[in-house]
């Protein structure tokens, strides 16, 4: 296997720029998970790869090699994609065989190297059957079969699970995982579900409008958002974000929201003051607020969706923003359009330059 790199890479289509100065490594052996919004760029670097899109400006690597002159078919990449792109025609066994074909690999080698791709995958008793007698799930394993048989430096997954039902795309990414972990395989999967890049990568990068947002281990990500886009991509449900002026708090700052007032503990009011800042976002988590009658900032619930094992109390605060309490199923459930109050430990805030949208970290 080998690492996969860019070099401020850059893809316009006319006008429009797809992926804008994209550096970005994938480790040899790791499990990179593209995340962003459809529309983001995330495919197009995955395509850039493969060799099906040419980069504008930059160049990539794949192992020590420069490929921005290789023709698609000598990369040594397998690509996965979202619609399968089986032969109909051909049996199970033959498509998995198919890549191999191409490469004029010899009958005998080129049967054991299909049956062992199939073994791995579950596949032995499928193979004399066409992709039409095969159900979702199956027919995926297929397609993730055909590129274990080429034994390709990298695999590239696009959106591979997204045709299959919640249960089964739940089952499906354990088994890619731990099939990339027997393989000992660079994977570099796109997707557009935070769930899937959170459980399924060694890390995430995070992609908008074709640039970069932040990278890093998906806990170091959730629990440190770069900016005010990963924050409110990032967690299910997103994180509370509400805006607010910064205002004087005794020998300290506070945020105003509404008619009441949130302290910022001493590191953060420092590095707001440093900064001259006059307004800033503030940011919790729907875990780490809670209602209680000594709250400081009062509000209306108005919805109350429950999920059994735990609720989503939707509020809106005095000045009509709105935030989610995530409660356990065991606490009391509070009616909806009564008034409560939130509550938070202070040290859960984060906070957000409302101008550049950046992260503040504390002085």
């Amino acid at each position: 296997m080998a690492r996969v790199v860019f070099e401020h890479v850059t893809k316009r289509f006319g006008d429009v720029v797809a992926v804008r100065d994209l550096s970005l490594e994938a480790f040899d052996r790791e499990f990179l998970v593209l995340l962003g919004p459809s529309g983001c760029g995330k495919s197009t670097a995955l395509r850039m790869i493969a060799g099906l899109e040419d980069p504008s400006e930059g160049s990539i690597r794949i192992g020590d090699r420069v490929v921005d002159e290789v023709e698609p078919k000598d990369r040594n990449v397998a690509m996965v994609f979202q619609s399968y792109a089986l032969y109909p025609h051909m049996s199970v066994r033959k498509n998995i065989e198919f890549p191999l074909r191409t490469r004029k690999v010899g009958k005998e080698e080129r049967e054991k190297l299909a049956s062992e791709a199939a073994h791995t995958l579950g596949l032995e008793t499928l193979l004399d059957r066409k992709p039409a007698q095969l159900s979702g799930g199956q027919r995926q394993r297929v397609a993730l079969a055909r590129a274990i048989v080429r034994r390709p430096d990298a695999f590239l997954m696009d959106e591979p699970l997204s045709n299959l039902d919640a249960k089964l795309r739940v089952q499906t990414r354990a088994e890619l995982v731990e099939l990339q972990r027997r393989l000992e395989a660079t994977v570099i999967y796109v997707t557009h579900d935070q769930v899937e890049a959170m459980t399924m990568g060694d890390r995430i990068a995070i992609m908008s409008d074709g640039v970069l947002q932040q990278i890093g281990p998906p806990q170091s990500v959730y629990e440190k958002p770069g900016n005010l886009f990963v924050a409110r991509f990032i967690g299910t449900p997103a994180m509370n974000t509400v805006t607010g002026p910064v205002v004087p708090e005794g020998e300290g700052l506070a945020v105003a929201i509404a008619s009441s007032r949130v302290p910022l503990p001493a590191p953060y009011a420092k590095a707001v003051g440093d900064a001259g800042l006059t307004g800033v976002v503030i940011g919790v988590r729907p875990e780490h607020l809670t209602l209680a009658s000594e709250g400081l900032l009062p509000a209306t619930v108005s919805v109350v969706e429950s999920l059994g094992h735990e609720r989503h109390v939707i509020c809106r605060l005095e000045d009509g923003q709105m935030v989610i309490v995530r409660q356990q199923s065991s606490e009391p459930a509070p009616g909806e359009g009564s008034m409560v109050r939130l509550a938070t430990d202070l040290h859960h805030l984060h906070l957000f330059d409302v101008h550049t949208e950046q992260r503040i970290e504390p002085a």
